[in-house]
């Protein structure tokens, strides 16, 4: 009882004292909640810093200079053997070779010199070598000898790799893939001049320019081997083919075949380029003769780039040249330079190609290294080697990174280099690069192929486009649907209807994308395909659909007009939308046939020359403005919705009508929502992967046409990254197309905020 009394005699100190109780409860929790966005804001730039910095760290090597440093130099092994005409590298860098114009092989430490193993070519008594050549030098290829009596020996190098004690051993050796028994290519015995070879596993091709003595002319001869096994038998018999080339063959300094020993190049020191074709070894044919240097100038070195589709030519400008044989207008092949690089004031006495990259060493008279790559039309590295001496002989490594110059003093410099991305420039990610057997420079992305002989190519601009058009198709959808159908449902809507319509298109948002991608390519691509014509007449009737409903609304009896809510009209449009669609679809067939005389695809293509694609940026455009519809319509609605009411009451009270009011205050004042919702759908449909990875053709081409597919950037990433080696040139690029898209959605954002604040600040008065 006296509990009970006291409360009643003092009810406003319990009130008091349980009041404060629960203010101070209140303001911890607004102090951690305040603290817990403070943090959660703060993890999230944190986040996006770090992001930022881990792409960054990926992508920065691919900028960084390449180095050469000289590791060591010493006198040429076996100086007494003679004079070097060939030095060769193993992949290890550990064993070298130095192949002598008396037909001595010399292997030894590349970084000492030091002598491992010495072998004589078997070369007939009374003959002497008279020309030298190297086959491809990717897979241990081989070399040539010519003799003075017509013959030639060819000799390949071997290196066997062993592990004694766990320490690897490797043991040089040759080999003769034709025979020790030199063979008779000139049947006269006229000495062999110049000489050329080509040995693959089934076939081989020799050319050879020999000196005609009866009648003091020269003569080119192509000898072809093809070896043919039975089913039945183990032996495998070789068939010959030999032709006489028509071609005057005393100027000829240099002689080539390709790999494919397709091709056969006759090169004069003044200039002149013959290009034979010689798939029919029995009968060569001339494709072109052309003159393809600077009058006054001499060529001083000639190889093949990798791969064995261009011709690399130094002159005595000291100019190196990239010739390419290149479709013309009457597509048939002709020789075309394509890009020149400026290496020296100097000739160039040695071009060495990299056996698995585009790129190519380079040495001058005034024994300066430099090393460029082709694609990306970059000098990687220059280096003076030395001050008193010349050049006579350099190499470079399988793997491009160590190089052995020999100078005419006898002394050989070995070299270590760095040069990882090569490939890697402003022009080749930006600009339009000439890439071999293209007819003209072009925006190209294609990163990999299954050998060594492929010009990667990682130009960035198609997918930068394609991601562009995808974003811009999607939004072309996207925007009028969403936009027009928030300030309804905002606006004009029943509240009973709006609490329907809005959770039903917000949960269209949940939907996962792959589900979208899925249906887009496997649904909505065929179906579209199959019937063009009605989806543009879907565009077309929709509208005139629902302004003829509207225009027969007004002439309904009032008495049924009662009948309908307010705000409810429109889902009476939904049968009239569903009858003008399957009306659209019903006459496409036959207004088509009347139309077109065929189908719509083939009347663009005739018309137009448009050609269609089955997964195009139409169904990117319908599939992702799907996809992004629910964030623009929500953000947009809410935008809409939260105008103060005040506001519209006012504009209706002073004599506006509903849709006055709507343009000249509702839209205005939530002009910034609505400018959000449109740029966060935009950074939507741009880092849309898994829809246009499924519902185009994910060819990285820039074709603005509605009826062309694209590649994207996020796409390209989620495509190309499981299989890229880790830390190579294609693996750092597609973090730096990462990066881009990381940079251009920060800068669109970015900008897009300064925007909304103007707009905010500008409206906030009303």
């Amino acid at each position: 009882m006296s509990e009970i009394n006291q409360q009643t005699k003092y009810p406003s100190v319990i009130k008091n004292t349980s009041g404060g109780v629960y203010e101070r409860w209140r303001l911890i929790k607004d102090t951690l909640a305040r603290y817990g966005v403070v943090v959660g804001g703060l993890g999230v730039i944190a986040a996006i810093v770090l992001i930022f910095f881990y792409l960054l760290y990926v992508v920065y090597p691919l900028f960084l200079p390449a180095t050469a440093e000289s590791v060591s130099q010493y006198e040429a092994p076996e100086p007494m053997l003679g004079k070097t005409v060939l030095l060769g590298m193993e992949e290890q860098n550990e064993v070298a070779a130095r192949f002598t114009d008396t037909g001595q092989v010399i292997f030894f430490a590349a970084a000492t010199g030091k002598t491992i193993l010495t072998e004589a070519i078997k070369i007939p008594e009374g003959a002497k070598i008279v020309s030298f050549a190297q086959g491809s030098p990717i897979k241990e290829g081989a070399v040539i000898y010519g003799l003075s009596d017509g013959k030639v020996i060819i000799v390949k190098q071997k290196h066997k790799v062993t592990y004694p004690d766990n320490v690897r051993l490797i043991t040089p050796s040759l080999s003769y893939p034709m025979g020790e028994a030199p063979l008779v290519i000139d049947e006269t015995g006229a000495a062999l001049e110049k000489i050329a070879v080509k040995i693959g596993d089934e076939t081989s091709t020799i050319a050879a320019k020999s000196a005609d003595t009866l009648k003091g002319t020269s003569k080119i001869r192509l000898s072809h081997f093809e070896k043919e096994t039975s089913l039945f038998a183990d032996d495998a018999t070789v068939t010959r083919t030999d032709a006489i080339l028509d071609y005057p063959a005393s100027e000829v300094s240099d002689i080539l075949i390709d790999k494919y020993e397709n091709n056969l190049y006759l090169i004069s020191s003044t200039g002149n380029l013959a290009l034979f074709d010689i798939s029919d070894k029995s009968t060569p044919v001339l494709i072109q003769k052309q003159n393809i240097v600077e009058a006054g100038h001499k060529i001083t070195s000639v190889v093949f780039l990798n791969g064995d589709l261009s011709l690399m030519i130094g002159d005595s400008s000291g100019l190196v040249s990239q010739w390419s044989k290149v479709r013309d207008n009457l597509n048939r092949f002709e020789m075309q330079e394509i890009r020149v690089f400026k290496v020296s004031d100097k000739a160039v006495t040695s071009i060495n190609p990299e056996q698995r990259r585009k790129g190519f060493m380079t040495v001058d008279a005034d024994n300066t290294l430099g090393i460029y790559h082709s694609t990306s039309e970059r000098e990687m590295i220059k280096e003076h080697v030395s001050d008193s001496s010349h050049p006579v002989a350099a190499a470079i490594s399988p793997r491009a990174n160590a190089a052995l110059i020999q100078s005419d003093d006898g002394r050989i410099s070995f070299w270590k280099i760095n040069n990882e991305h090569p490939e890697v420039s402003f022009s080749s990610l930006w600009q339009e690069v000439w890439y071999e057997s293209y007819p003209k420079p072009d925006y190209i992305w294609q990163s990999s192929s299954a050998n060594n002989d492929f010009e990667p190519k990682y130009s960035l601009t198609p997918l930068v486009f394609g991601t562009l058009k995808a974003a811009f198709y999607s939004m072309l959808v996207a925007m009028p649907l969403a936009l027009m159908g928030a300030i309804y449902t905002a606006y004009f809507m029943a509240s009973n209807m709006r609490q329907i319509v809005k959770p039903s298109i917000e949960l269209m948002g949940a939907l996962p994308t792959v589900i979208l991608g899925f249906l887009a390519g496997l649904w909505l691509a065929p179906t579209m395909e199959n019937h063009l014509s009605g989806f543009f007449m879907l565009f077309i009737l929709t509208p005139v659909g629902v302004m003829v409903f509207a225009y027969v609304w007004q002439y309904v009896p009032k008495n049924l007009l009662n009948k309908i809510p307010e705000g409810w009209e429109a889902a009476l449009l939904i049968p009239v939308i569903l009858l003008t669609g399957w009306f659209a679809f019903a006459v496409s067939v036959p207004l088509e046939n009347l139309m077109f005389h065929g189908t719509m695809q083939d009347w663009f293509k005739s018309e137009f020359g448009i050609g269609y694609d089955q997964r195009n940026a139409m169904v990117v455009g319908i599939a992702m403005g799907f996809a992004v519809i629910p964030t623009i319509f929500s953000i947009a609605e809410d935008a809409v919705f939260s105008v103060p009411k005040h506001l519209t009451v006012g504009s209706l009270a002073l004599g506006a009508t509903p849709w006055q009011t709507m343009i000249k205050v509702v839209l205005l004042t939530a002009s910034p929502g609505i400018f959000s919702a449109v740029m966060i759908g935009v950074g939507r449909a741009v880092g849309e992967t898994m829809i246009v990875l499924m519902a185009t053709g994910n060819t990285p081409v820039m074709d603005m046409s509605i009826f062309q597919g694209m590649r994207t950037l996020s796409a390209n990433i989620a495509v190309e990254m499981p299989e890229a080696e880790v830390d190579s040139t294609h693996y750092r690029v597609l973090f730096l197309a990462a990066l881009v898209l990381f940079l251009f959605t920060f800068i669109v954002n970015t900008l897009a905020e300064i925007i909304r604040q103007r707009l905010r600040e500008k409206y906030s008065s009303l």
